[in-house]
């Protein structure tokens, strides 16, 4: 009699502790599931130029004296002259470039339309269902960091020492590249419009992240690479086009157009290389979309210049690279390469190694500064937020010119600091 007591009371506790534990449910632990501080050895972002609107269909003609008989935004073409090779190795001295915007030497301001698109990250089963951990759906809107992005110096104006105006940063920057060549009245600004925000649906085994901590999607989101390019662009050479991908259907819908620079918001979403996470991370890259013209357009081929951008959390990847960081790297990098160096000749520089261990022979003026110790250039707007957009280079560091027409003949901007010296001249990869 005493041992079946002592069953039922063994009995009573076990079930006592069961339903204890049960209101305590342990958190599941994906194997594809990140810890929360995995982006901070990943070291330097990497930086990554993709022309996936151009390169995933092959060769296309250029039109003689480009940008001619293209359906584009408004952009100006200039050269010069520098000792250098091109991607050959064959001897090279004249280079030409295109950019936003009207010729510094005419002055007055132009007004580029610049729609944003928030991004929603859904993240599926293998089968194609909604994702579920903990009870909590694995799904991540950019819509959140809309307005900060509207109230940043990339979209909103600050003061800069190269405009008498307050203006925005990829203005300020391009201002003081060109220094006293350009007309005190001359800007290029950006208009932004918010569009209506656009799904990525994603299948399990192309993408790795990690929780917040209350347990909701997501601290940040990484996914592979070729799949986050073949998401995004149209997968066939027409137009209008289909509605499958993010940029087909913001081009579909009209939200886009050949004359905008159009931003794709993404919410801590960063891309990886060869299927490992530690090949990792890509934070954003400018581009554009090619589609054929027709009888609507003079049968011109349509350029739409865009860029994918990550926000940026705080403490993901330290201090130097936060909120618009990518944003304003991206923007500033379409206003000297917006055609990401198509084809083969506009906007090729001389070999150029920079202090980060960048080898690259284009322009682009964010590559050569990221992921230094001072990268970012801090600026608290009206809102009391401080931002952290990039530095950039100018143009007369591409030029290799020992004496800088930039203003006060610096080499960076908006820090005039962050470049004091010259590349040395380089060969092909700088072997």
């Amino acid at each position: 009699m005493r041992s079946k007591v002592f069953s039922v009371a063994a009995q009573f506790v076990l079930w006592l502790l069961v339903m204890v534990f049960a209101s305590f449910p342990l958190l599941a632990v994906e194997n594809d599931e990140l810890p929360t501080n995995f982006l901070l050895g990943m070291g330097k972002p990497l930086h990554n130029n993709n022309a996936g609107g151009v390169n995933k269909r092959g060769n296309f003609p250029t039109p003689h004296g480009f940008p001619q008989g293209v359906d584009t935004l408004v952009n100006f073409t200039g050269h010069y002259e520098a000792q250098g090779v091109d991607s050959n190795g064959a001897p090279h001295q004249m280079w030409e470039y295109s950019m936003v915007g009207n010729s510094p030497d005419h002055g007055g301001t132009t007004t580029i339309n610049a729609p944003i698109v928030a991004v929603t990250m859904d993240l599926r089963n293998f089968d194609g269902s909604p994702r579920f951990v903990n009870g909590q759906r694995l799904i991540s809107s950019a819509h959140v960091f809309v307005q900060p992005v509207l109230d940043s110096p990339v979209f909103s104006s600050a003061n800069f020492s190269s405009s008498n105006l307050p203006t925005q940063i990829s203005d300020a920057i391009q201002k003081a590249e060109f220094g006293n060549q350009a007309r005190p009245d001359w800007h290029t600004l950006l208009n932004p419009v918010v569009k209506t925000e656009r799904t990525m649906v994603l299948i399990r085994g192309t993408y790795r992240f990690a929780l917040n901590a209350d347990g909701t999607c997501c601290r940040f989101i990484l996914v592979d690479a070729n799949t986050f390019v073949n998401a995004l662009f149209p997968p066939t050479f027409i137009f209008p086009p289909d509605n499958s991908t993010v940029i087909g259907a913001a081009e579909r819908a009209g939200d886009i157009t050949t004359k905008d620079i159009s931003t794709f918001l993404f919410p801590n979403t960063y891309l990886y290389f060869n299927g490992n996470p530690n090949d990792c991370c890509v934070l954003g890259f400018h581009t554009f979309d090619f589609e054929p013209g027709d009888a609507n357009n003079g049968n011109q081929l349509r350029f739409f210049v865009a860029n994918y951008s990550s926000w940026i959390s705080p403490g993901l990847f330290g201090a130097a690279f936060t909120d618009v960081t990518a944003v304003s790297h991206e923007i500033s990098e379409t206003y000297n390469d917006p055609f990401v160096s198509f084809d083969g000749l506009h906007n090729q520089t001389p070999w150029w190694l920079s202090p980060n261990g960048n080898c690259q022979n284009n322009l682009e003026v964010g590559d050569v500064i990221e992921g230094l110790p001072n990268a970012t250039y801090p600026i608290t707007m009206p809102n009391g937020f401080t931002y952290h957009p990039q530095n950039e280079a100018l143009l007369p560091w591409f030029e290799f010119a020992k004496n800088s027409f930039a203003i006060d003949n610096a080499y960076s901007y908006p820090d005039e600091t962050t470049l004091t010296s010259l590349s040395a001249p380089q060969k092909v990869n700088c072997l």
